[in-house]
């Protein structure tokens, strides 16, 4: 028998979803647009909730992947009428590390735990079940939620209390802004030499330049194909948070900055919808 439930069910969340499925453990599954729910539930042969207070009084451990932090505080009020004394709550959105707090506070209130757990991997580790977990909480949570954290993720590392997920997760994100503006301006500068771009790709990706984005993006962008994968306007959002976090501390995160420029002027040509890689189109010769 199930005993996972399953929240928000876009492209990494309906992914995460079905290897909850397969690996025997998701009972109920729930998503503001209903018919996404009960047309993922259909196939994985699981309920459908008609709320989220509905799906917490049907299982123990509750994941969510929503896009946003008010997302996640509606949905923790949506779950509180219904959840269980004892039951986790495991928030794999990216959100602020004060929201983590806040969700945590309103949980232990009602005597249920929450885990910050975002993950990185993309869509691809979201479908192959090998996404990388970096969770905020008490030991005591993790242990109850670790069968369903091994059902998505390959990589499961405990950071600290409540907030220090998320907080790993707004560094990983920097990250992947200053590995993106790198990893476009190389391939345009390649482009402008006229090289081969699939004999250059070929050639980093097996050097000390080599990293998860030019192998997995790198092809599609030269190409001018920008399907997410990650969104754009989703590492808007998350840099939004970044930088924020920053400010708090008096830190300048100079290339977060710059890519979230560049990103605005990309949004406002209505690419949000678009891969981050469509960075490229700022970087690649006229």
């Amino acid at each position: 028998m199930g005993s996972v439930g399953f929240i928000g069910l876009g492209v990494m969340g309906a992914a995460m979803a079905r290897n909850l499925a397969k690996a025997g453990l998701l009972q109920v599954v729930w998503n503001r647009t209903s018919n996404k729910a009960h047309s993922l539930a259909e196939e994985l042969k699981v309920k459908a909730a008609a709320s989220p207070s509905e799906l917490a009084k049907e299982c123990q451990i509750i994941a969510l992947c929503v896009s946003a932090d008010p997302d996640v505080l509606e949905v923790i009020d949506a779950l509180l009428p219904g959840i269980q004394p004892g039951a986790v709550v495991i928030d794999h959105s990216t959100v602020s590390p004060q929201t983590a707090k806040l969700a945590a506070v309103k949980l232990i209130q009602v005597g249920a735990e929450f885990l910050d757990a975002p993950v990185s991997g993309g869509v691809e580790g979201a479908r192959a079940g090998t996404l990388v977990a970096m969770v905020g909480g008490s030991q005591e949570a993790l242990a109850k939620a670790k069968p369903a954290l091994e059902a998505v993720a390959s990589t499961i590392v405990p950071i600290g209390p409540v907030g220090s997920g998320q907080a790993t997760k707004a560094v990983n994100q920097v990250l992947c802004a200053g590995i993106n503006q790198a990893v476009c301006e190389a391939l345009a500068f390649a482009e402008a030499l006229g090289l081969d771009l699939d004999q250059v790709i070929e050639v980093l990706t097996r050097g000390a330049a080599g990293n998860w984005f030019l192998e997995k993006r790198g092809r599609t962008m030269v190409r001018g194909q920008f399907q997410p994968g990650f969104k754009l306007g989703l590492h808007y959002k998350d840099l939004k948070i970044c930088l924020a976090m920053a400010e708090q501390i008096a830190l300048p995160l100079q290339l977060a900055a710059q890519t979230l420029g560049d990103y605005e002027q990309l949004i406002a040509q209505g690419l949000s919808e678009e891969d981050i890689s469509a960075l490229y189109r700022f970087k690649r010769p006229a």
